[in-house]
């Protein structure tokens, strides 16, 4: 990350844009208020660049629940679809330094580090899944355990048929609708 500081229009605008969309989806997060959450960014400012940086790629970050126990607050991307600014990408740094040709401009982990959030694992994944339908078109990669990346493959999901699924490919792959999602915890 280049610096976690943002200019003060900045975060008002963002502050506004996180404090609409949580207003607007209180199904997402239900019986947390809307003042706890900015208090906590309040206390966390350097939050609000990784939250910034995942609007700007297209995640439309809100509040899907809190960490029984941390007290954290957790945000996700909720795009209908992957991140537009995040999709095009292969799995890891391993995996993009792997391909000779027709490399991918970044890959899904070297990206998520950059913004300081992570992928979303299976189970994360799948909870997202419930608040409502994502990825009706594309597919998102998913946190892959190290036995399956070993194996040179990475996990990735969708919703298709009114279902989600958990496919594999191999990690140096590649396509126009797979990108990720992220998760920050405040």
């Amino acid at each position: 990350m280049e610096s976690n500081i943002i200019e003060p229009e900045q975060k008002d605008l963002l502050l506004d844009v996180l404090s609409w969309r949580f207003a607007g989806n209180m199904g997402r997060h239900p019986g947390l208020q809307w003042d706890e959450v900015l208090r906590r960014l309040e206390e966390h400012p350097e939050k609000l660049w990784s939250l910034r940086a995942m609007e700007e790629t297209g995640g439309e970050p809100d509040v899907i629940g809190r960490d029984k126990n941390t007290g954290e607050f957790i945000f996700c991307d909720c795009a209908p679809e992957s991140p537009k600014g995040r999709r095009s990408l292969c799995y890891d740094p391993e995996a993009l330094q792997s391909r000779k040709e027709h490399k991918p401009r970044q890959s899904a982990i070297g990206m998520a580090e950059e913004m300081g959030i992570s992928l979303l694992n299976e189970e994360q994944y799948r909870e997202l899944q419930q608040l409502g339908r994502f990825d009706t078109k594309t597919s998102s990669w998913i946190a892959t355990p190290s036995a399956i990346r070993q194996l040179g493959g990475a996990i990735f999901g969708d919703r298709r048929y009114d279902r989600v699924f958990i496919y594999h490919n191999g990690a140096e792959s590649y396509y126009a609708a797979r990108g990720f999602r992220g998760l920050l915890k405040v």
